[in-house]
């Protein structure tokens, strides 16, 4: 960055999987509240680069992770270090090199981040090539290692937690050049709240203890689960609520089968997630990434269901292991573990502490700083070529 030039950060994001998405949102967040006038763009990569086919590429991930999660799984395993076989997936750009080099022209910015694999793979070929010399920066938003998430001309990794740092060098990537921040989570996780206000305000009982169901962004909530669940007798001394992302199907199904039923309430995609975090006493939810750092920050106990093979099983094993979380397998396992959570209330506050010491409240603030501090620090021989050819 010249003398005297202002920051611009453009983030690279793409949805596939809500994560991805809310940490560039927090970056933009804290980059308002700490560095008001500083300029910050958010681009969906794979709207930009493929406009008309963005959408049919975002439901067919879907289904491939929900129809056929254990090839999905085999692949992310045999892919997860460099290899014949990822070496294969990273030369199947799905990008043109061209309009990635418009972007940046149109938007002009001091520095690039990527909260998209696919992203940070197309910005490192860029600088690999001698098309760019600014800074890159990838924020991983789960807490795993992998290869699509490694790139050669990356200057520097934000991460969730040493655990990742130290795979991270496994694969021979300089500490210097990694920052543990915590995965950035949006300003709002971060504040005060009145727990018995916030359950008038939604109705709620203030006593009972509450059980938040989320499935992530896609709604996924087993119905092995709420047949269990509306059958026991734990139903008269709690109360749920069901957030079904958009998920509008799901949604119906549970206001059928809880129809009548005090005390549960049934939502679709809510912008108010930490009001809900903050009146509950316990967070049922798949481990995304994003998710499971917002409920840390918010000292939320939580027992997590259904990891997909991959990431999310990592998020699980980390989760587990700090004590934040609790894992259960089937529908009728994860209503037992509820009824032992909920019945033990020195196991949720033992929880609670743990996570008070793992929380990273202000990560997204973190995130920012190690953004803005980035310089190109890697340069492969033919891109230090290229760019001086055009000095």
């Amino acid at each position: 960055m010249r003398a005297g030039q202002k920051h611009k950060v453009l983030i690279l994001s793409g949805e596939l999987g809500d994560g991805h998405k809310q940490a560039a949102k927090a970056i933009v967040e804290a980059a308002h509240l700490s560095r008001p006038g500083m300029e910050v763009e958010i681009v969906d990569f794979m709207a930009w680069t493929h406009p008309k086919l963005h959408t049919i590429g975002r439901y067919a991930y879907t289904q491939w992770v929900t129809k056929f999660p254990s090839m999905y799984g085999f692949l992310f395993r045999r892919t997860r270090s460099d290899n014949t076989i990822s070496h294969l997936f990273k030369k199947m750009k799905f990008y043109t090199l061209g309009r990635m080099a418009r972007l940046l022209q149109e938007v002009r910015p001091t520095v690039v981040v990527c909260t998209f694999p696919g992203a940070a793979a197309a910005m490192s070929m860029l600088k690999e090539n001698g098309l760019t010399d600014l800074p890159l920066v990838t924020v991983i938003t789960d807490h795993t290692d992998h290869s699509y998430w490694l790139h050669p001309c990356t200057d520097r990794y934000i991460v969730g937690s040493e655990h990742v740092k130290e795979a991270l060098m496994g694969h021979q990537i300089p500490e210097s050049r990694i920052a543990v921040t915590g995965i950035p989570i949006r300003p709002r996780f971060v504040g005060r709240f009145d727990r018995g206000t916030l359950r008038r305000k939604y109705g709620l009982h203030p006593d009972l203890p509450t059980v938040l169901v989320m499935g992530g962004g896609l709604g996924m909530i087993g119905r092995e689960f709420t047949e269990t669940l509306r059958s026991s007798d734990i139903m008269e001394t709690m109360q749920v609520i069901f957030v079904c992302g958009q998920n509008e199907k799901l949604k119906q199904q549970l206001d059928g089968e809880f129809r009548g039923c005090r005390g549960v309430l049934t939502t679709g995609y809510v912008d108010h997630i930490h009001e809900l975090m903050a009146l509950s006493d316990l967070l049922i939810t798949k481990p995304g990434g994003l998710t499971t750092s917002e409920a840390v920050a918010m000292e939320l106990p939580m027992l997590l269901h259904k990891p997909l093979p991959g990431q999310e099983q990592d998020n699980a094993a980390y989760l587990v292991k700090s004590g934040v979380a609790v894992m259960a397998g089937s529908g009728a396992e994860l209503a037992e573990e509820l009824v032992k959570l909920i019945e033990s209330p020195l196991l949720l506050s033992a929880i609670r502490q743990q996570a008070k010491r793992h929380e990273r409240k202000h990560a997204a603030f973190q995130a920012l700083e190690a953004i803005l501090a980035t310089k190109p620090t890697y340069w492969p021989a033919k891109v230090r070529r290229a760019v001086y050819a055009r000095a």
